[in-house]
């Protein structure tokens, strides 16, 4: 592969694992950001003209918003229809996949299933909050060395899941890494790839 060809791949690896879309305009007319000052930590409240929405506000990556949201409304629906995060991505909608995985409160959640209400007042962190400008998080960055990904439609939720893993036990065994990424399925079964990048996550984290 010619040079010019490794580094067209290479930047384009890099805006993948990014999470792809990172627009942060064009929002809907229900999404207002707050001051930076406000914060985000009332509950939700019914709305004057439909008991069956509400107002919330929450933080995504630092970012503070007052959303106005139907009931029924997943927090994966808002941060991919609402907020246009659509590095987060949603396979089965039934806790299977792992696919939507992102931090509520600095755990990690399933987002295909928690009520958008339930995440009034929390602090969210999704794919599209890792990197830092053009640098990547070191996860993402182990990631596109090792090539820990095929289709790429499961990795934002591997890395959100790796990174959650190495929040709280920085030093993982390979079996620790397997057991924590059990609920991410990947259907190209890039398993291999998976752990050779988690490991070598934990590594570039410590440096």
């Amino acid at each position: 592969m010619a040079n010019d060809d490794r580094e067209k791949l290479s930047v384009s690896r890099r805006a993948f694992l990014k999470g792809g879309a990172l627009a942060t305009g064009a929002l809907s007319s229900t999404l207002i950001p707050l001051g930076p000052a406000e914060g985000a930590d009332r509950a939700p409240e019914a709305t004057d003209l439909d008991p069956r929405r509400s107002k919330i506000e929450l933080k995504v990556n630092g970012v503070a918003y007052r959303v106005d949201v139907p009931n029924t409304t997943t927090l994966a629906t808002l941060l991919r229809e609402e907020l246009h995060l659509t590095g987060t991505k949603v396979g089965c909608d039934r806790m299977q996949c792992g696919a939507c995985t992102v931090h509520v409160n600095g755990r990690s959640v399933y987002s295909c299933t928690v009520p958008a209400v339930d995440a009034a007042g929390t602090e969210v962190l999704t794919i599209e909050g890792l990197a830092k400008g053009d640098t990547l998080h070191p996860i993402q960055q182990a990631f596109v060395e090792h090539s820990g990904f095929q289709c790429g439609f499961c990795t934002s939720g591997q890395i959100m899941s790796t990174k959650a893993l190495l929040d709280r036990n920085p030093q993982p065994t390979e079996d620790e890494a397997r057991q924590a990424l059990s609920g991410n399925l990947c259907r190209c079964s890039a398993y291999k790839k998976i752990l050779e990048s988690v490991m070598t996550a934990s590594r570039l984290s410590r440096a």
